[in-house]
């Protein structure tokens, strides 16, 4: 067979022509000491902070500390597989995380990644879980309520969407109870819950979890947990990681809860990182930006103008206190960031009070801006009685008689602290909540046993759903205590009056 020079030269000009020219570089380093989850790697001169870099074996990391010689890196699964001398790469890749609807109805860990045993999120979006909050120009009022469903928390430190409400107290005082009645309550009003777990129990976190299920609430909740047993590199990033989900409803002008549980541990956690990294320690051996690791956390819960979509984003952070003392040092950093603190005082939950809500230091810094209006004439003086109250029961233990308007005035006390109990699991609508409250403050339960006041309450909530007195319809109508309202709710508190006495009598 004859060979043609012009046909192999055509044929190897086209084999060239095809080639992939095209030159991969990646920047490796090495690995100088590991231990504890944590890995110094010397060579990565490029690399950014907050950057994840891989291994030869297909572990991660996130890189927290950069030195001149040598960055720090946290592992993110078992350290015991990265040897000194071992190579990691760069990625290029700045953590992030899926976002969008896929996330509903999801046990996620730290890195969104499913952890409930279900299929892989399919996600058409991914979010950076370190983004910069929106500026004050980019704010709105906080004016729109975001009910609890609790009424101690809703007549006493209102929520508005958009706030920061730091849940504070001892260990087993009701603070995830709070929580998690706040996210049942936002079942059909539209508001996406994300509930963060940070160095819980995995019961715990079960137990939550069974709660939101029984109760469908996990149809618009998200759980992101981060287990006592995970590692501490996956307790510092789970907040930030649900908040960046959390975040895609908020700029697509939608509302948004979340719920830390708790900032505490996730102290903890970094504290514990920084440690590792040879971070210097400051106070209780914290590092010196740990305000700065929550300001950074809780500044991102904001309302948007109207320019910005009007969306919303609502944080509940809670904080675990010693023996009560809200005065160290985690605790007075949150205090000062967040808009407000519902305190739970231990002696009151031990006395049967549930929430045990103290009044007097619980408050709310958006106030009656974030309350629909009937409540805000129905619990106007309430917080005024209540502190009058405490005064005087105090004293009136070493007094042996008191005036009849002080006696008076604790008798009144005591039933609108028995008024306010309200047990886990059981949420109030607000035309509910106004009701019981009003009957209260206006003195129509003031001849009423005490040991009677629950059923009053049962009472009262029956005649609302059954619309005694057309109150729920002018209710629902005008939210406010207008003088037709207030007829129909006399009207209806006089019916639940009759119904109380004849169970009585019966």
């Amino acid at each position: 067979m004859e060979l043609r020079f012009d046909e192999i030269s055509e044929v190897l000009r086209r084999e060239l022509n095809s080639l992939d020219r095209k030159v991969e570089e990646s920047e490796v380093g090495i690995v100088l000491t590991v231990g504890d989850g944590i890995a110094r790697i010397g060579g990565l001169g490029r690399v950014m902070a907050g950057e994840l870099v891989e291994s030869a074996s297909g572990v991660w990391g996130l890189v927290l500390n950069l030195l001149d010689d040598c960055v720090g890196v946290a592992l993110f699964g078992e350290d015991r597989l990265v040897r000194e001398g071992d190579e990691f790469r760069r990625t290029g890749r700045v953590a992030s995380v899926p976002v969008g609807d896929c996330t509903a109805g999801r046990l996620l860990d730290g890195l969104g990644r499913p952890a409930d045993g279900g299929s892989p999120l399919k996600a058409d979006q991914f979010r950076r879980i370190e983004v910069k909050a929106p500026g004050i120009m980019e704010r709105d009022n906080v004016c729109e309520p975001l009910q609890t469903g609790i009424k101690a928390i809703d007549a006493l430190t209102p929520i508005g969407r958009g706030q920061r409400e730091l849940i504070i107290g001892d260990r087993k005082s009701g603070k995830t109870s709070i929580a998690v009645d706040a996210i049942l309550n936002q079942k059909g009003e539209g508001v996406r819950c994300f509930y963060v777990a940070v160095g819980q129990k995995s019961s715990s976190v079960a137990r939550v979890y069974d709660v939101f299920r029984k109760n469908g609430a996990m149809e618009y909740t998200t759980i992101v947990a981060a287990t006592a047993s995970d590692p501490a590199p996956m307790q510092f990033l789970a907040p930030y990681s649900a908040c960046a989900m959390a975040e895609y409803y908020r700029d697509n002008g939608g509302h948004a809860l979340i719920v830390y549980d708790d900032l505490t541990k996730h102290a903890q956690a970094y504290r514990q990182l920084s440690l590792l990294l040879r971070v210097p320690p400051g106070r209780e051996a914290y590092p010196g930006d740990i305000f700065y690791l929550h300001s950074r956390l809780l500044e991102r819960a904001a309302k948007l103008s109207s320019e910005r979509g009007g969306g919303s984003l609502t944080a509940l952070p809670i904080v675990e206190t010693q023996a009560g003392d809200i005065s160290s040092y985690i605790p007075t950093n949150i205090i000062s960031i967040t808009d407000g603190q519902i305190f739970l005082d231990t002696d009151a939950f031990n006395r049967g009070q549930r929430p045990a809500m103290n009044p007097g230091i619980s408050v709310s810094r958006v106030g009656g801006d974030a309350q629909v209006r009937a409540m805000k004439q129905a619990a106007g003086f309430l917080r005024l009685e209540l502190a009058q109250y405490a005064e005087l029961a105090a004293f009136a233990q070493f007094a042996a008689d008191i005036d009849a308007v002080s006696r008076r005035q604790i008798e009144r006390g005591k039933r609108l602290m028995e008024l306010l109990k309200q047990d886990e699991r059981r949420v109030m609508p607000v035309a509910h909540q106004v009701a019981v409250i009003y009957a209260g403050t206006s003195g129509a339960l003031d001849h009423i046993p005490v040991s009677e006041i629950r059923r009053m309450e049962e009472a009262i909530c029956g005649a609302v759903d059954a619309d005694v007195g057309n109150y729920r319809t002018l209710f629902e109508k005008k939210r406010e205590l207008s003088d037709d309202v207030k007829a129909s709710l006399e009207r209806l508190l006089a019916h639940a009056k009759k119904a109380v006495a004849r169970e009585s009598r019966s």
